[in-house]
């Protein structure tokens, strides 16, 4: 199948369409570089249109001309920049495999990724870990993170050996428990004391799998009941289990605590599920949920909401104030949306960033605290409405 194409930018390769279609406005297949979308054929060469990393950012920069300038949008907003205190959470982006490819993922993770971190990268995490005495929270993600290597690796060694960590939460989307690979994994999260901070975008089938696929709905409720008979989310039950909800389309998080009364009425009705407490995360314009609001024509729309619902009384909860951000290579971030961005911590000038990954550090995660946070018009979407983070909403 030939794809249609235009004149425009450059050469990137032969056009492999057959010579008759060979013109300005011809069917061809020429692919451009990685990450570039499907580009124009003209006297035998194909040009690349810009990479979809680049034509994000054209579109962040034509809503936002002057933090394309250089201004900072965001902290003009807000009347200042964000620092960071005593880091009490670490979160650990593991890797970008996963059994899935929700149309919201801001990192884009899919059966295809391969990003997966290192037993090298893991080691210095630990070697790190040991002597931060102020984290008390580790929070792994991905991907699936159930899916990498390291994963078990790394709650075994901090069980074992770094007693001041008290929290260690897996952020699991479910279905991987159905997994016939995954047969030991709630024993296994149940024994080491993990947490777990499932997402279940909504409590109805049809909402769920329009965004995360058909049957994820129906494999959720299966884990979810598994985790049950486990004990995880039982009234008092020291094994927790926390629902995320995020919304379908280009709107905010209702209420949280009127939601989460919605879900466990819910499912307990319907299919006996108990759960300890939901968390609303708002959608960040960044990845695929980006693409979406393009695609869909509501992106400016969806931008002015966040701006316009800015809650300056949510700036002094953003999850970036008391957490660092670990990516697969090691490369440090203020938060998972900015690794999703490509954001790395920069701590200097932009000429001389200063430490930008784990082996750059001198003895621990605490060196982070009073340095300044990276922040750009996509944070927006923690502080609209009553804030967005990790944990929840941040103003209740």
């Amino acid at each position: 199948m030939y794809r249609n194409c235009f004149v425009s930018q450059g050469f990137a390769g032969k056009c492999s369409a057959p010579a008759k279609h060979r013109t300005a406005s011809a069917w061809c297949r020429c692919r451009g570089a990685r990450g570039a979308s499907w580009a124009p054929c003209f006297r035998n060469r194909c040009a690349p249109r810009r990479t979809a990393r680049e034509t994000r950012l054209g579109r962040l920069a034509a809503m936002f001309p002057s933090e394309d300038a250089g201004e900072n949008v965001f902290e003009k907003h807000i009347g200042r920049p964000l620092f960071h205190e005593n880091p009490t959470t670490l979160q650990i982006n593991i890797g970008l495999t996963c059994n899935m490819a929700c149309s919201h993922c801001h990192v884009e993770s899919s059966p295809n990724r391969r990003e997966t971190m290192s037993f090298e990268v893991a080691d210095r995490i630990l070697e790190l870990l040991r002597n931060s005495w102020f984290i008390e929270t580790v929070d792994i993600t991905g991907g699936a993170p159930e899916m990498h290597d390291a994963f078990r690796y790394l709650i075994r060694q901090i069980r074992t050996h770094i007693p001041h960590v008290r929290t260690i939460y897996d952020r699991c989307n479910l279905t991987i428990l159905r997994q016939i690979e995954q047969y030991d994994l709630v024993e296994f999260l149940k024994r080491h004391q993990v947490d777990i901070i499932a997402s279940l975008p909504c409590y109805v089938e049809e909402n769920v799998d329009r965004q995360r696929g058909n049957t994820a709905y129906r494999r959720s409720i299966a884990a979810l009941l598994e985790l049950n008979r486990a004990g995880y989310g039982l009234p008092n039950s020291p094994h927790h289990l926390h629902l995320v909800y995020n919304p379908l389309g280009p709107y905010l998080p209702p209420n949280q605590l009127g939601l989460e009364i919605q879900y466990h009425e819910y499912l307990y009705r319907n299919f006996g599920i108990f759960f300890n407490r939901l968390i609303c995360i708002t959608n960040m314009p960044i990845k695929r949920f980006l693409d979406d609001l393009c695609r869909t024509g509501y992106y400016e729309a969806y931008m002015e909401l966040l701006v316009n619902s800015c809650n300056l009384a949510a700036v002094d909860g953003v999850m970036c104030l008391d957490q660092i951000h670990v990516s697969y290579d090691g490369t440090l971030h203020d938060c998972d949306f900015n690794y999703a961005l490509e954001m790395p911590v920069c701590w200097g000038h932009p000429d001389d960033p200063g430490p930008q990954t784990i082996f750059d550090l001198q003895r621990s995660f605490d060196e982070v605290a009073g340095k300044q946070i990276r922040t750009g018009v996509h944070c927006f979407g923690c502080t609209a409405g009553n804030g967005s983070s990790c944990t929840g909403a941040i103003v209740t």
